[in-house]
């Protein structure tokens, strides 16, 4: 009986001491990194982005649930839950946060952390939105990757103009909720003067919303629009393109997946590839990086895709110019 009794306090003893002992000297195999993943938008609706980032963990020695666990925290378009789903993270002591669909998830992890890592993928300037203060050396605890969807409107509207010259009066859908609305806003309005254009704002933030924009377009008498980068809209692409399609308005987007959807055409960098290189950057984090001294990557690259479907639907013909330069024309 004493000799278990013994036995039992050496345990106890060694069990304390256990706990002190560093992890990796504890466990046999090394304990698994955990990643968390918390985005604005719904699982449903970036299912293939989701995917690419994973491609760009694997691609550097990371894969899910064998070396690397993802925890994914999705605020299905409220973005009042944000706090709520980075804090969880924070709690959990998760390895790095990878934070996307629009900058509100990462000021919120920024706000929440300033040791865990933050990887981001944004639509716009990361240094106009505070996300960093220089894209070659971010400082802090976060960098990532942008695609610059929020500043191209001014290529957008020539390109548009160029397939349908007769716009005049655009509308610009945007999401006022948005912490980037304001300063793209006066982009687009800058760049439609200079073409001598005129731009009517059209808010929306959710899908009741964006059909009052649409039926604002028509009393209106707008003979174009131009979507702005949103992750509200991104889910809502079938119901956005369907309204363009119900008013006969030539319509450019920030990304190929309207085009695809059937929208008139489209402009911007891949989200597909800002995915994969984020993936890339949380493993390179995983391996020791600090965010600090990793730049944030910009695309060297911008998609023009077309729907001449849709164009012939709107009684419109692309032009040589535009077919030389489309990188996809879906007929």
């Amino acid at each position: 009986m004493a000799s278990y009794i013994a036995r039992r306090k050496f345990l106890a003893t060694l069990g304390g001491a256990v706990a002190g002992w560093p992890l990796a000297a504890r466990a046999q195999q090394p304990a698994m990194a955990v990643v968390g993943f918390v985005s604005s938008a719904n699982a449903q609706s970036t299912p293939h982005m989701t995917a690419a980032f994973r491609v760009g963990l694997k691609e550097n020695g990371f894969t899910e649930g064998e070396n690397v666990a993802i925890e994914y925290r999705w605020a299905d378009g409220h973005l009042e839950r944000l706090p709520s789903l980075v804090a969880d993270l924070v709690r959990r002591r998760v390895a790095v946060i990878f934070s996307t669909g629009g900058d509100v998830p990462t000021l919120v992890a920024k706000g929440a952390t300033t040791t865990i890592p933050i990887v981001f993928a944004t639509g716009a300037d990361p240094l106009r939105s505070g996300l960093v203060v220089s894209l070659n050396r971010p400082g802090g605890n976060a960098t990532g990757a942008t695609v610059v969807a929020g500043l191209l409107g001014a290529k957008r509207i020539a390109l548009l103009r160029e397939l349908a010259p007769n716009t005049h009066a655009l509308g610009l859908l945007v999401n006022p909720n948005n912490p980037n609305a304001e300063p793209e806003t006066a982009d687009v309005e800058a760049a439609a003067q200079s073409m001598h254009a005129q731009v009517q704002v059209l808010p929306a933030s959710n899908g009741e919303e964006i059909e009052a924009a649409f039926a604002t377009l028509a009393r209106s008498k707008l003979d174009g629009l131009v979507v702005n980068p949103d992750p509200i809209f991104f889910p809502r692409r079938d119901q956005i393109v369907a309204l363009a399609a119900r008013q006969v308005v030539p319509t450019i987007y920030y990304s190929r997946e309207y085009a695809e959807a059937g929208g008139l055409m489209s402009y911007g960098a891949s989200f597909t590839w800002l995915y994969r290189q984020c993936g890339t950057y949380v493993a390179r984090v995983l391996k020791g990086a600090k965010p600090a001294d990793l730049p944030v990557v910009q695309p060297t690259r911008f998609e023009l895709v077309i729907n001449a479907k849709t164009a012939k639907t709107l009684g419109l013909t692309v032009p040589p110019t535009l077919l030389a330069i489309a990188d996809e024309v879906i007929e």
